[in-house]
């Protein structure tokens, strides 16, 4: 059972797989359509309770937590499958639950996972959403609309990357505001655009603080590297498990059939852009970490524009596409703006 307050209407179980013991939010009847939603990076299912309440007749909502987060067992995260152990628990979990065929949302790391689990059941998948999403060349470490590795290593990528401050404090459960790297703050600051306070923020900050620390969860280990700076991904851990050189997605061009995809994203999105403030390099290029060896070497992500080029090769190849634009909204519109969200992911899976 969960560990934390539930909306009514939600209930929660826990589902033994033939692979770990997985902690599942769910609403709804269990004969209706399935729908299946990815929680992201240091977050669990209960971030999609109000999304899950919202959807329409005749759907059932189904949140697991993955591995690393929330209630679920905790096995190590192998960052050499590219977010490949997740996909195989989810499917894994679909299988003890019966569910054969299902609509899919995944938002940010877990857009990641959602790609890669189309890729493998492509037949399976009715629909499939992408809310701000990680680039279908993961976070970090490529170059150009066609995800080239800036290095050869992986680097710039990775645990590395990842604010010691921010990591010391979520082992710690700090809840408060007083650190500009609490939790709390890192929330206000990015997970949504400022001054949105959901109603339920106490729960999705403690939702944050279940995610399991330590170099086979969040954020792994680090690889030395010869390159800028210094470090890259190793092969423990979340953040190196979707860091470019472990995670590729643009393998969904060539899926067959092509569910119809909804990319739908908040405007101010600080997490997931073009010039993104958790991408290493795009923070050396504004001069917040020394020794940055310039744009021409090592340029910022171009996160959107390497998933719109994914998707627009997918149109090409026969698939289809919508891209909504939600504005005045950070990275998690669900949450932000959940009517604009609702309306464009309904008229999808109501298809």
């Amino acid at each position: 059972m969960s560990t934390l307050p539930t909306l009514p209407g939600i209930t929660s179980t826990m589902v033994q797989t033939s692979r770990l013991h997985t902690h599942v939010l769910r609403s709804g009847a269990a004969g209706d359509t399935a729908v299946l939603f990815i929680h992201g990076n240091v977050s669990s299912a209960t971030y999609w309770e109000e999304t899950m309440l919202a959807l329409p007749a005749g759907f059932q909502a189904i949140a697991p937590d993955l591995r690393g987060y929330g209630d679920t067992e905790a096995q190590p995260i192998d960052a050499t499958l590219g977010l490949g152990d997740m996909v195989a628990d989810v499917q894994a979990l679909l299988a003890a639950l019966n569910i054969s065929q299902f609509h899919l949302v995944g938002h940010s790391m877990g857009g990641g996972v959602a790609m890669k689990l189309t890729i493998a059941n492509p037949g399976a998948v009715l629909s499939l959403t992408l809310v701000d999403p990680v680039s279908p060349y993961g976070y970090s470490g490529s170059k150009g609309a066609d995800g080239d590795p800036v290095y050869d290593d992986g680097a710039p990528a990775g645990a590395g990357g990842v604010n010691p401050e921010f990591i010391n404090l979520l082992a710690a459960k700090e809840r408060g505001l007083e650190n500009p790297m609490s939790p709390r703050n890192v929330f206000r600051q990015f997970y949504v655009k400022p001054p949105f306070i959901p109603a339920r923020e106490d729960v999705l900050v403690d939702s944050m603080l279940a995610t399991r620390i330590g170099e086979d969860f969040y954020p792994g280990n680090v690889a030395p590297s010869p390159h800028w700076p210094t470090v890259g991904p190793g092969d423990k851990g979340v953040v190196n498990a979707f860091s470019r050189k472990q995670f590729d997605a643009s393998g969904i061009v060539h899926i067959n059939p092509k569910p119809p995809i909804l990319w739908i994203r908040g405007a101010d999105d600080l997490i997931v852009s073009d010039n993104a403030m958790f991408d290493i390099a795009a923070l050396g290029a504004m001069g917040f970490v020394p020794g940055y060896p310039g744009v021409d070497e090592c340029p910022p992500q171009p996160m959107l524009a390497q998933t719109r080029a994914v998707l627009e090769q997918y149109t090409a190849s026969g698939g289809h596409y919508r891209e909504v634009v939600i504005p005045e909204t950070g990275h998690s519109p669900y949450l932000e703006k959940p009517a604009e969200f609702n309306a464009a992911f309904h008229a999808l899976i109501n298809r």
